[in-house]
């Protein structure tokens, strides 16, 4: 029957009536989420009361919930006995108190929290089973200090390896970044913290986010950029989202009507609150004509500007009505916490820096380790051999520097930071003699001992809010520290420390064993610890390609980014920027997507342009083997069943991923995409028969001409591996 209404729409729609054309198209898109569960929100539940709130306020109480109250608050009704709504800066741990009305800390001792790890980190994982508990502990935390809406998670698409919060972000996949999307969001709404999905949409760089105009086609939009905010609304029933600072198409986000009422709202069902960015909003009678609830933090167009323009005939008190009936949504729904209660408790507690833990264990990634140069045994620097290593010299700053606050944004004011030096000390004890040291004694140290560990990377001010790396190149002279490093000691291990990818041509040369760990959080010193011992075997695999230089990466490659800054603009990261004369926009700059869909390793794999390291790559201790693939056809999708074997005597978990390629399709498509992925724990020796479902509605498109989504029956390549370059199990199938 599919089939027949495909054929059917294919040769008709340019002449059916509009009509006819889009109940067809309902209908396709309906098929195209057969097997979901039937997205009903919790926040429709308390419609009649909010009826009654409604009629009992006054047009001045309804303006003062739509703008921020302080820094971090918007207003309640207090006679309605409506509490005010808490924001928690995150999204990874929940930022100490500030005074009302600045960026500054009110020095409280009790507004601690677990500092977890930031985005790359958690999509490394790439556990959906992590991720929930990741939001769930969010969650609790954010309870503790009396937050209703966590201002996260962070899920933009990582376009550029240089922007300045692709740590904060999950993956250049949309499907990945969905998929830990909607376990975050389950798991910090379950524990009864609304999220705030950010940045919505498309702000995808920190250069010039404040005025960029972003220019992508529609299918581009809906497949790659707004993918992760859909599954997160539609399968997670996400309560909060957050109006980015740029423009999409011409319009700001913020007063986009097709981004918020008519994608948002409409297209998706969303039945909740949408907040500014900080400093984000505009404009009045557009702003919130086109769904924006709350202008935070302060109240210059959402205030007393609003209130004359209701006042006036501009805007219709229906549409008022209606953005506090979407916050009071959320209102009825998050239960308060009384002030007295709020920070009374200490937070970041054993439970929560356990999750961190366990996150960060599974997040660090393995890249190479290569047997040594003329080892007669294959000898390997990792893991490290206890009985023979009795000395090790720890160089580079990133061994010893917190990361859980640095340059501009949130941060977090932890009662733990374990580093990789303290993480090593803790693990070995008197076992090693470890030795830190800096600079050239840093040379000196690695002649003098068994192995070298070399922590390079960047740090929280390299790689900041508020502005873009102009290089991937290792700052204050790392490369050149490496090569002396290795010509003073072959056995030479380097870790990597950062949120996104960086120049690892010379480390690759000079390090027979390379790492990825990330910004991981309060206990990643002592993950790192147990991977590098080998207490636990690495598993975290790449959420992003790591390039081998920048102009290969495809924004760069298309000219798109970087932009020339106009002549006659300034950027402030928190405060709109208008003329306030006159009320006009400043001179816009154009960010046009000229690579479409073929963000990442779409582009890579197209173009035939080698990386560094792919998407998806990540090594291990142990040896996996697949074998056995059998495909079967379901009416949700597509069961991928095959044998996943562990041949090596050491505990492991694989994360196998399954890539579908459509080389017929009658439509451009990328060489390959990411369709399903699972984790999988194995005992030394253990075969596992796994079974792994594509779901129907990831294998759709978007249709541009009908507006849906759209499922094209024909063949499909189905590709099973560990890896997106590594992929030993291929069938062919149809739909």
């Amino acid at each position: 029957m599919f089939n027949m209404f495909c054929s059917l729409f294919r040769g008709m729609k340019g002449r059916w009536p509009i009509g006819k054309t889009m109940a067809l198209a309902a209908f396709l898109s309906a098929f195209c989420s057969v097997g979901a569960q039937p997205y009903t929100s919790k926040l429709l539940q308390h419609e009649q009361q909010i009826d009654d709130i409604i009629k009992s306020m006054t047009l001045e109480e309804k303006i003062a919930m739509l703008h921020g109250k302080n820094m971090f608050s918007s207003a309640g009704i207090p006679r309605l006995g409506i509490a005010d709504v808490e924001y928690a800066d995150g999204p990874f741990g929940i930022r100490e108190e500030m005074e009302p009305h600045s960026w500054n800390s009110l020095h409280l001792s009790t507004d601690s929290a677990t500092f977890f790890p930031t985005g790359s980190a958690l999509a490394a994982t790439w556990s959906t089973e992590w991720a929930y508990a990741y939001g769930r502990a969010m969650s609790h935390e954010a309870r503790l200090r009396g937050k209703d809406m966590i201002l996260g998670p962070a899920i933009n698409i990582q376009r550029i390896p240089t922007g300045g919060r692709t740590y904060e972000y999950l993956s250049e996949d949309p499907l990945l970044s969905g998929q830990l999307a909607v376990a975050y969001t389950r798991g910090a709404q379950e524990q009864g913290t609304a999220v705030c999905l950010k940045h919505y949409a498309l702000n995808n760089q920190e250069n010039y986010r404040g005025f960029v105009d972003v220019r992508v086609s529609d299918r581009a939009m809906h497949e790659i950029y707004l993918r992760p905010f859909e599954m997160a609304v539609r399968e997670a029933d996400a309560w909060g989202v957050m109006a980015a600072y740029n423009k999409v198409n011409g319009r700001w986000c913020s007063e986009n009507e097709l981004l918020l009422n008519t994608i948002l709202r409409r297209q998706w069902g969303f039945p909740g609150m949408v907040i500014s960015d900080w400093g984000g909003v505009h404009s009045t009678v557009d702003a919130v004509v086109a769904g924006l609830n709350v202008e935070m933090p302060g109240d210059r167009y959402l205030g007393k500007a609003l209130l004359d323009s209701v006042r006036a005939g501009s805007v219709s008190e229906n549409v008022i009505n209606q953005r506090v009936r979407e916050i009071l949504r959320v209102c009825l729904t998050v239960e308060p916490v009384a002030k007295e209660v709020a920070n009374s408790q200490p937070v970041g507690n054993p439970e929560e820096m356990g999750v961190a833990l366990e996150v960060a264990r599974r997040s660090v990634v393995l890249l190479k380790n290569d047997p040594l140069a003329n080892s007669k045994h294959e000898e390997r620097l990792l893991p490290i051999d206890l009985q023979h290593v009795r000395s090790i010299a720890v160089v580079g700053e990133n061994a010893v520097t917190p990361m859980a606050q640095g340059g501009v944004g949130a941060g977090v004011k932890t009662r733990c930071e374990i580093t990789p030096l303290e993480g090593l000390r803790q693990l070995l004890g008197n076992r090693v003699k470890i030795t830190y040291a800096r600079d050239n004694e840093a040379v000196k140290a690695a002649k003098r001992v068994d192995l070298v560990i070399f922590f390079a990377g960047n740090n929280r001010k390299v790689e900041t809010e508020g502005s873009d790396r102009t290089t991937i190149a290792l700052p204050s002279g790392q490369d050149h520290l490496a090569r002396s490093l290795a010509k003073a000691n072959k056995r030479l291990i380097t870790v990597i420390v950062s949120g996104a990818p960086v120049d690892v041509s010379t480390l690759k040369e000079v390090s027979p064993a390379l790492l990825a760990s990330w910004f991981n959080g309060s206990m990643g010193g002592l993950a790192l610890a147990e991977v590098l011992t080998g207490k636990v075997s690495p598993s975290g695999k790449l959420p992003m390609s790591w390039p081998n230089r920048l102009e290969d990466v495809p924004a760069y490659a298309t000219h798109s980014y970087p932009q020339q800054q106009p002549t006659n603009t300034q950027e402030d990261i928190f405060v709109g920027l208008v003329n306030k004369k006159s009320n006009e926009r400043t001179q816009q700059l154009v960010a046009n997507y000229a690579e479409e869909s073929l963000v990442g390793y779409r582009w890579y794999d197209c173009k035939g342009i080698g990386v560094a390291y792919p998407f998806g790559h990540g090594l291990s201790y142990a040896r996996f083997e697949y074998s056995d693939l059998r495909l079967t056809p379901t009416a949700e999708g597509l069961d991928v069943q095959f044998v996943l074997k562990n041949l090596s005597p050491t505990d492991a978990e694989e994360v196998a991923q399954v890539y579908v390629s459509r080389p017929l399709s009658h439509i451009d498509r990328p060489a390959k995409e990411l369709k399903a992925f699972q984790r999988i724990a194995l005992k030394a020796g253990q075969q596992k028969t796994v079974t792994i479902a594509v779901r129907r509605k990831d294998l759709c498109h978007w249709d541009e001409a009908a507006q849906t989504w759209m499922l094209e029956p024909g063949s499909l390549s189905v590709y099973v591996g560990g890896s997106s370059d590594n992929l030993p199990l291929h069938q062919d199938c149809n739909i």
